[in-house]
């Protein structure tokens, strides 16, 4: 995204890490800036991705790798059956509903990681077949991972939000600061 991460305070690796998972949590809602619910639930592309599903997406995922560092059960249980559902919105659920969610869950994420004792602490993977067997990550591999994940989806929501009315992502961040761009 177009926005500039300031240097962490000398030593605050956290900080760091927090800092840059924000700013790819930035990147994804300012796409979603000044849309109505079916604009931010259409799919302007040959994917299936709309801007509110991928809002729902990212929320979910955070929230299901802090529990997993946790070792508690994720708030919402998916397989096969429901997987389509992490990408849109189902009744019931609004673009306003979502975001306040998912500011729950970046403050929940923000608190474990200030309160593990080490960022080398680990904690299991679940035994899917995409993970290695009694594979271990430390809390410093989650925030890199949820920096990657949603890094990953901002540049989605970008090229989405340019589809839908031609915004690029410099003219969304100056509309979220009250200037103009150009």
């Amino acid at each position: 995204m177009v926005t500039h991460v300031p240097a962490e305070a000398r030593g605050d690796e956290r900080g760091a890490l927090l800092a840059f998972i924000e700013e790819q949590r930035g990147g994804i809602r300012r796409a979603l800036l000044g849309l109505s619910e079916e604009q931010a639930a259409s799919r302007p592309s040959a994917s299936e991705l709309s801007l509110s599903g991928l809002l729902k997406h990212v929320a979910e995922v955070e929230q299901g790798w802090i529990a997993r560092a946790k070792q508690e059960p994720s708030a919402i249980q998916r397989d096969q059956s429901n997987w389509h559902e992490t990408f849109r919105l189902m009744d019931g659920e609004r673009v306003e509903s979502q975001l306040a969610l998912w500011e729950k869950i970046a403050a929940e994420t923000e608190a474990y990681v200030r309160s593990v004792p080490s960022l080398d602490d680990t904690f299991p993977l679940p035994n899917d077949p995409w993970f290695p067997p009694d594979a271990r990550v430390s809390v410093r591999w989650l925030c890199l991972h949820l920096i990657r994940e949603t890094a990953r989806h901002a540049g989605h929501a970008d090229i989405i939000r340019e589809s839908l009315d031609g915004r690029t992502a410099f003219e969304l961040v100056a509309l979220e600061q009250g200037k103009s761009w150009g």
